[in-house]
């Protein structure tokens, strides 16, 4: 087939020219003919541009993800630390036959308590403040 037949130039093939509208074959010649490439070319850009902001968003959600989950590790922790005392020696004072009206008994029961109430409500408190 020659370019002019594609082109629907009814000179070129009178049978032909009559069947096809210029319009169409126009489209068809610049598709085979390559002078659509600049407008798929944008097109390849703008979707490379909007998957790459997409991966950014994702992976700055990810590391956010990581962030909290080491903090909370961190903070567990170190409550962990803050508290292992008290609550090995009302364990230890408790096993050896002491009784709850000890004083340090007492005291190391009321820490094991109180403490991780308090840190609680710091934490709910934090994150009541942090939601809008």
């Amino acid at each position: 087939m020659k370019t002019a037949e594609l082109a629907g130039n009814p000179a070129a093939d009178p049978a032909a020219g009559a069947s096809t509208g210029s319009g169409e074959s126009g489209d068809l010649l610049a598709a085979l003919a390559g002078k659509q490439a600049a407008r798929d070319r944008t097109v390849a850009e703008n979707t490379r541009r909007v998957v790459l902001a997409s991966f950014g968003v994702m992976q700055d959600q990810k590391a956010g993800r990581r962030r909290s989950r080491s903090l909370a590790l961190a903070f567990f922790l170190v409550v962990l630390i803050a508290l292992g005392p008290f609550v090995w020696r009302v364990a230890d004072d408790l096993i050896g036959g002491e009784h709850f009206g000890d004083l340090a008994t007492q005291f190391s029961l009321w820490a094991c308590i109180v403490c991780p109430a308090i840190l609680a409500a710091v934490l709910v408190a934090g994150f009541a403040r942090r939601r809008p």
